[in-house]
């Protein structure tokens, strides 16, 4: 770790054992939005943990309280300002917490202003490029009582060497790249985040490494989109090639990553699933609409044709691939006829599963300029048509796994339940009897029921 972020961490933890309200300082820590976002909270906690931090889910008992927020759609901002709101009362009662907000909001226009006049209490905000800088930022807010603002999307520098606590011991986020050079018209991303900055191949083999000898069991690979790795680095590599070296690595784990785009997978990507050891058989493929229009009007850069070319591929060369995705339902402009292409490639694929959403405006994006003529309400009844249409298509999936033997990773236990709660390698939740001992751990499950989205099983 770089000496001037060890030195301000100490810093911190000198001022914090004498501001300290218990025996030891406690952070709150939530989280919104996607995965890359979990990625940098974890980084965040590993350089609290050094500086003497322990972690409550309880913001009233916390020293230090941090929203780590998420610009994709509007209803997730919504959200995060009226529980920033509430956190004015606990700032009342406990005058010396330090209230800090972080994330892909941070980096809109307007929002820090609207943060600076309506939440006074609030004394750091810092954006997605400044978590390497985020000992230094507090320091000065705690040293000097100031409120800091920290949103410059300028530095694109990857920082190596942040400490990280995960928040599992045997599941983690393993991020590649950071940025989007997409500009998909409907979203946010790019412009919070910035452009694609890949880190180095060694580096992130390194860490993957670390993460197996420690005990990980699953290692998901982060970046807007993955695909594209490799841009901007001195080496020539491909994603393909960067998979194909974690995998080469010794021991008893699986590889996920996240998220593709179609633009960018190749050949090469889906011979390196069907051909691996770890690397599990899904892909999640974004298509967002079936209907090549709509696809065109949200800058995709892909057709239905092109789309379902690389599926087809994947199925011949993976047979028990598992495949998921992402739709946007009621894109401006889009009419119920573009729709029904949409379900009619849901049919034709056959989805294991499908995230589904109806379109959410960005101000700031080009779609938040286009025509919107179709109602809520029509919107609404498209995605139950959509959700009904899954549902079923899930089911018969289901259903045809009974009796099948799968290898798991058992993640929790439910307990209102009473049952273990695991994964397959194509990512289908399968729920079993067990002892809570085993999580963490692989096991073998005979599928003995399907319930449409889950299965039930028993431990071999």
């Amino acid at each position: 770790m770089p000496q001037e972020r060890y030195e301000y961490i100490t810093l911190i933890a000198e001022i914090m054992a004498i501001r300290k309200r218990g025996e030891k300082p406690l952070a709150y820590i939530h989280t919104y939005g996607c995965q890359q976002n979990v990625a940098d909270s974890e980084k965040i906690k590993g350089m609290l943990h050094l500086a003497g931090f322990s972690f409550t889910e309880e913001p009233e008992d916390a020293d230090f309280i941090l929203f780590n927020t998420c610009a994709v759609r509007e209803h997730a901002e919504d959200r995060v300002f009226g529980n920033v709101g509430a956190l004015k009362n606990i700032k009342r009662r406990h005058p010396s917490v330090t209230i800090a907000l972080c994330g892909c909001m941070m980096e809109e226009k307007g929002v820090t202003d609207r943060i600076r006049k309506s939440y006074p209490f609030v004394s750091l905000v810092f954006g997605t490029h400044s978590v390497a800088k985020f000992p230094q930022l507090l320091y000065n807010v705690l040293l000097h009582g100031n409120r800091i603002y920290d949103c410059d999307e300028t530095d694109n520098t990857i920082y190596e060497d942040v400490p990280v606590l995960r928040d599992k011991s045997f599941k983690g986020w393993l991020s590649v790249m950071h940025g989007c050079d997409n500009f998909c018209s409907y979203c946010i991303v790019p412009y919070v985040r910035g452009r694609e900055r890949s880190r180095s191949s060694d580096a992130i083999v390194a860490e993957a490494k670390a993460m197996i000898e420690a005990g990980y069991k699953e290692i998901t690979l982060l970046g807007q989109n993955v695909n594209s790795y490799g841009k901007g680095l001195d080496e020539d590599v491909s994603f393909a090639q960067l998979l194909r070296r974690i995998d080469e690595i010794e021991g008893d784990y699986i590889i996920r990553f996240m998220t593709s785009h179609p633009k960018d997978c190749t050949h090469e990507l889906i011979d390196t699933i069907a051909t691996s050891k770890h690397i599990s058989k899904h892909l999640h493929l974004p298509f967002q609409s079936g209907s090549s229009r709509i696809l065109k009007a949200m800058n995709r850069r892909y057709d239905r044709e092109k789309y379902l070319s690389i599926i087809n591929y994947a199925k011949e060369k993976i047979p028990d691939v598992s495949l998921t995705s992402d739709v946007i339902v009621g894109f401006p402009g889009e009419t119920y006829e573009d729709f029904c292409e949409t379900v009619s490639l849901v049919r034709e694929v056959g989805f294991t599963s499908l995230f589904t959403f109806i379109y959410s405006r960005r101000p700031g994006t080009p779609a938040a300029e286009m025509p919107d003529v179709v109602t809520e309400e029509e919107k609404g009844k498209w995605f139950r048509e959509l959700l009904k249409v899954q549902e079923e298509i899930a089911s018969v999936r289901c259903s045809k796994m009974v009796g099948d033997t799968e290898r798991v990773l058992v993640e929790e236990y439910i307990e209102k339940k009473g049952l273990l709660s695991t994964r397959t390698s194509g990512n289908i939740i399968v729920e079993v009897p067990g002892d809570e001992s085993l999580i963490g751990t692989f096991q073998n499950v005979k599928i003995t029921e399907a319930r449409n989205w889950i299965l039930r099983g028993e431990l071999i």
